[in-house]
């Protein structure tokens, strides 16, 4: 297995991505890509991390900034802040590289790593995937990957209710 650098220098700007996917292909290595809010990460997301960094030698995740999470779940969220949610998506092993992006679809970020291929989950289909024409157009694929049953980070917000517990103090 080929060792990942430290975490500080995994969190890949935006506009270092054209340079890491070019410099990561050259080493031979097959990029992936996935993209998600990954609000609150739960068994779900972890599962669907490995099996997609199963399908290549290097996973760069695409985290939807905060701004990008409240216009696509509400106003209450993101639960996380995005600085957040990429240091604990940096702490798997699974996960190479994290680079947070402020629109709401993954199109740009993937025009500019331009992976060999975008994993989404099978709750989608290509058709309903707006970021697949990118994808297609450079040369990448798709892939669809099945999803963990009962394991959504809505529907674990649902159960909290709106009366959730405010956070406390250690």
């Amino acid at each position: 297995m080929i060792s990942s650098p430290p975490q500080s220098s995994r969190l890949a700007p935006r506009e270092a991505l054209a340079d890491l996917g070019r410099r990561l292909r050259a080493e031979g290595r097959r990029v992936v890509s996935t993209n998600g809010c990954f609000d609150l990460l739960h068994v779900g997301h972890v599962r669907f991390l490995q099996a997609a960094r199963g399908l290549g030698d290097c996973l760069v995740v695409g985290l939807n900034g905060d701004a990008s999470v409240r216009r696509l779940k509400g106003a209450d969220r993101p639960l996380t802040p995005a600085a957040e949610r990429a240091e604990i998506l940096l702490a798997l092993e699974s996960v190479d590289y994290v680079t947070v992006f402020e629109e709401d679809l993954p199109s740009a970020f993937l025009a500019e790593l331009r992976p060999e291929v975008h994993v989404k989950g099978a709750d989608y289909t290509e058709a309903e995937c707006p970021e697949s024409t990118v994808v297609r157009q450079y040369g990448g694929r798709m892939h669809f990957l099945p999803l963990t049953p009962h394991h959504s980070t809505s529907a674990i917000v649902g159960r909290l209710g709106p009366n959730r517990p405010e956070e406390t103090a250690p």
